[in-house]
């Protein structure tokens, strides 16, 4: 859909200069997605992966990161290979619901309630980041980090839209409850696109 050489603004590696690959197409389907136009994977066109690294080599940053949609609709075998062979570092952003496929450095498992993830997404999954809309949504949260690896890292994120409501009461949970962390879209705060 597009790339872009930016500011990882969320999860572990926030503040990290990151070339993000967004790929299309996605059945998972979030009220609230920011990116609503990734849905139709039909709407944009293919791209050969030699162009998409060779775009990414222009910049100085080793970090990238492949996105949708839900990116996991692809098969990211051939593109993480030529990736690592050019000395980037690659990191997924999946709901997991769909199996893995792909070389990853960095796994971030974002579970979303409108569709079931993958089994396989658990053991593999470096980064747990659930998205808080409604306060039952720590319960939810809960559920998975309770069958994530223990070296995972756990992370609450207020949904933009109630960030304002929602921030406070994932502070107090994270206080309680510390195992957890505060992840925040920085680059919305900062208008970084």
């Amino acid at each position: 859909m597009e790339a872009f050489y930016t500011i990882q603004g969320e999860g572990y590696y926030q503040g990290k200069a990151a070339y993000f690959i967004r790929l299309g197409g996605c059945d998972v389907g979030c009220h609230w997605c920011d990116v609503k136009e990734s849905w139709n994977m039909e709407a944009h066109p293919k791209v050969n992966i030699q162009d998409i690294v060779a775009q990414a080599k222009t910049y100085p940053g080793r970090m990238a990161v492949i996105t949708g949609g839900e990116p996991l609709m692809h098969n990211l075998d051939a593109l993480c290979n030529l990736l690592h062979e050019h000395g980037f570092q690659t990191n997924i952003e999946t709901s997991g619901a769909y199996p893995l496929s792909g070389s990853w450095d960095w796994i971030c498992f974002s579970p979303k309630k409108f569709k079931a993830p993958h089994s396989g997404i658990y053991a593999q999954a470096h980064e747990l980041k659930v998205i808080i809309y409604n306060k039952s949504d720590f319960a939810w949260a809960e559920t998975f980090a309770a069958s994530m690896n223990p070296d995972c890292k756990l992370f609450l994120q207020p949904e933009w839209s109630r960030s304002s409501e929602m921030l406070p009461i994932i502070i107090e949970y994270v206080k309680a409850n510390p195992r957890w962390e505060v992840s925040l879209q920085i680059h919305k705060y900062m208008n970084i696109p």
